[in-house]
């Protein structure tokens, strides 16, 4: 039985889409199923991966909207044992066609229920809002994965992630995790950088992944190339720390690496 890890934030520019494709393509190197499901309009997750969003006839959207089921929306990638859901700029719309729907916010949990026997893990790129879609990844998932910059801003809208979290516990999902907050965009040089890691890990302790994603020229440049870090540049910063996330989680979840 498979696990599914939404990675959330409703600030956009986290790192949020980078470090769900760059986790998955760790987690396949290290021979494990994955299915990312890109449930962010904007595609990046998809282009991420090397797919023409321009081409995606079948998606997220029509997972949702059920018109299509999950198997026949899937489509595999260039990246070792990992496949991948497409999104597309249609998916703007689902949020309209869905508000008169009853369980609208389980379209995605009824969805993808059967897949998880198909997969060790199946990561969900979650776009930068607390709206309708965001709400039906975190009623399908087992957990989420929070990704915080390392700058000013951080912790601003944290508290209300948190207690989106706490409301889809409460209604919608009372198994939801917080699989762990993520640091991403690093930069060792930088005081401010340092305050934020000592800030999160004194308030969120052990909910804190040890791994820490650092800012990295090579992380930034892989996306243009459709290809995850692991591919671009597998002896890169960005690799190793992608590589040593997917081993902490694997070792959080009790799984031999």
């Amino acid at each position: 039985m498979g696990k599914i890890i939404a990675i959330a934030n409703q600030k956009g520019g986290v790192g949020k889409t980078t470090t769900t494709v760059n986790l998955a393509a760790s987690l396949g190197v290290l021979e494990k199923k994955v299915l990312l499901i890109d449930a962010d309009p904007q595609a990046n997750a998809t282009s991420g991966l090397g797919i023409d969003v321009d081409k995606v006839e079948i998606g997220t959207y029509q997972l949702l909207e059920h018109t299509k089921s999950a198997k026949e929306t899937i489509i595999t990638t260039d990246s070792p044992n990992l496949d991948l859901i497409p999104s597309h700029i249609d998916l703007v719309a689902i949020e309209i066609e869905l508000v008169d729907k009853d369980e609208r916010e389980y379209m995605m949990k009824k969805a993808i229920i059967d897949l998880k026997d198909d997969y060790d893990y199946i990561l969900i790129d979650c776009a930068p809002s607390l709206g309708l879609l965001t709400l039906n990844a975190l009623t399908a998932a087992d957990s989420v994965i929070i990704p915080i910059q390392c700058e000013y801003f951080a912790l601003e809208g944290l508290g209300k992630l948190l207690n989106t979290i706490k409301s889809v516990q409460k209604i919608h999902n009372p198994d939801l995790d917080i699989e762990g907050l993520l640091l991403t965009m690093y930069d060792s040089r930088l005081r401010l950088s340092n305050q934020v890691v000592e800030e999160v890990r004194k308030h969120f302790s052990e909910m804190v992944f040890d791994t820490i994603i650092q800012r990295n020229v090579r992380l930034s440049e892989a996306p243009s190339y459709g290809e995850s870090i692991i591919k671009y540049d597998a002896s890169s910063k960005g690799a190793t720390n992608y590589l040593n996330l997917a081993n902490e989680l694997l070792k959080k979840n009790k799984e031999t690496v």
